[in-house]
């Protein structure tokens, strides 16, 4: 695939300026060693890369990519760098403590910062605003939801400085949406373009001195090796940083579950609709229903707008004719105009989508077996933008045997269970994705919470 045909794979790859969309890196061009080898070149490696050169210039440093720079979610995502963990913070005190839960949150929120100060640090345009995230209330159900959250969050020490419940007039001075009832709203969000901040990192790790192979695909990952097509790469550290891709690699296929989430923007709007829409300090924005939805306001005055939906392919397959599904658009396109029908009579003109990782216990995690030498982090369940960062940091922390306070969060170095065999991963995934779903149908309907989405909320869990 050239750089031009990259452009294609989403509305923030086809916006990038020509000096950040290419061209090409040199493929891997024979065996060779290196301190530490990185495999993917997303968020999580470009970050780990960052802060590893940063920490320690001396360290030889490689990344391998199999496509380019940013191919996957990190240049194809809703443009949130939000403090959203996927993991209760009750299931996370469950494996570690009440203390450790609230520390893993709390340097949630001070991550959101952190990717804004490398991107001014190191010169990234990513249009980055702190403008927070707002989840619009629009039924009862909702609203019993919603007061339910924040008591929880209350009940962990957040206070409305965090989390806090809007009132209408509140809300709707935010998000002119249709039929709100009022809102949640957290500060710890920043819209982004995520393709110029993945392609911006990779351009300021380099400066660093790392070096990044693309069109280098990696066939196995084993202690002290990576395999590619074109050669190995032996280290005694190793990096795996493949997200949704984590599955297509021997001895991975039951890690990570790849699940696509897709998404559409529209023509530049007008400033008339989108003084009726808000969103003018750079608000995210979803809503309470079961089945999730997200949007933001571009530099350019589109609407993004994304939604899960789309199905779990059986074996854990990941082509590119799965990054769109017409059906799957047509739905976001009518969400997006009862939500806000100003916006019906205005054009679309992009759609695309990518897989996401999700473990089977929705629960990321960050880590370096020190008996193989190998460390991963992943399985972000659509919220990596920020978690990425804060696995990067770590990772480096873990390679050069730091112990810091990051290394000791909870989500480090823990295990998720494996997904199950086929076709029971395939038949499990979509019946969640179809019953959540048909839940917010069935709470519009009867005006009662969805008794199908509790009874699943266990095992699907995140956000």
């Amino acid at each position: 695939m050239s750089s031009r045909d990259y452009r294609r794979l989403s509305f923030w790859w086809d916006s990038l300026p020509d000096e950040l969309a290419g061209p090409a890196r040199a493929p891997l061009s024979g065996p060779t060693t290196a301190d530490v080898v990185i495999v993917g070149a997303g968020y999580t490696g470009l970050w780990t890369a960052y802060y590893l050169a940063k920490s320690d210039p001396s360290l030889r440093v490689v990344v391998l990519e199999a496509e380019t720079a940013g191919f996957g979610a990190s240049g194809r995502n809703g443009g949130w760098a939000s403090a959203l963990f996927p993991t209760s913070m009750s299931k996370i005190a469950a494996s570690s403590s009440r203390e450790a839960a609230v520390s893993l949150i709390e340097t949630m929120f001070d991550t959101v910062d952190e990717v804004g100060r490398v991107a001014e640090a190191e010169g990234i345009d990513c249009h980055f605003r702190k403008g927070g995230t707002v989840a619009v209330i629009r039924t009862p159900v909702q609203m019993e939801r919603a007061r339910a959250e924040i008591e929880e969050h209350r009940s962990w020490g957040f206070g409305p400085e965090h989390f806090s419940l809007l009132s209408a007039e509140e809300a709707y001075a935010r998000l002119g949406a249709t039929d709100v009832l009022g809102a949640t709203y957290s500060p710890h969000c920043a819209a982004i373009h995520p393709a110029r901040l993945v392609r911006g990192l990779a351009l300021a790790v380099e400066r660093h001195g790392v070096t990044i192979h693309e069109g280098t695909r990696v066939t196995a990952i084993e202690p002290g090796v990576v395999r590619t097509e074109h050669g190995e790469v032996r280290a005694p550290r190793i990096v795996r940083a493949t997200e949704a891709w984590t599955s297509q690699l021997p001895g991975f296929e039951r890690e990570i579950a790849p699940v696509y989430s897709l998404v559409l923007a529209t023509e530049p709007l007008p400033h008339e609709v989108w003084k009726e829409i808000g969103l003018r300090e750079g608000e995210t924005f979803n809503d309470h229903r079961h089945l999730i939805i997200y949007g933001q306001r571009t530099s350019d005055d589109r609407f993004v707008f994304g939604g899960r939906g789309a199905p779990y392919h059986l074996g854990s397959k990941i082509k590119p004719e799965f990054d769109r599904e017409p059906a799957v658009f047509d739905e976001l396109w009518r969400v997006l105009r009862e939500l806000f029908p100003a916006v019906g009579s205005y054009a679309v003109t992009h759609t695309w989508g990518g897989p996401l990782g999700i473990p089977r216990d929705w629960y990321p995690s960050v880590g370096l077996d020190f008996g193989t030498g190998i460390g991963w982090g992943g399985g972000y369940v659509g919220d990596g933008v920020a978690s990425s960062n804060l696995a990067g940091r770590t990772l480096a922390d873990l390679v050069r045997g730091e112990s810091t306070d990051r290394t000791r969060l909870p989500w480090v170095n823990r295990r998720s269970p494996k997904w199950e065999p086929e076709p029971l991963r395939w038949l499990g995934v979509n019946l969640g994705l179809r019953v959540m779903g048909s839940a917010d149908g069935a709470e519009d309907r009867s005006g009662k919470p969805a008794r199908r989405a509790e009874i699943l909320a266990p095992f699907l869990g995140g956000h």
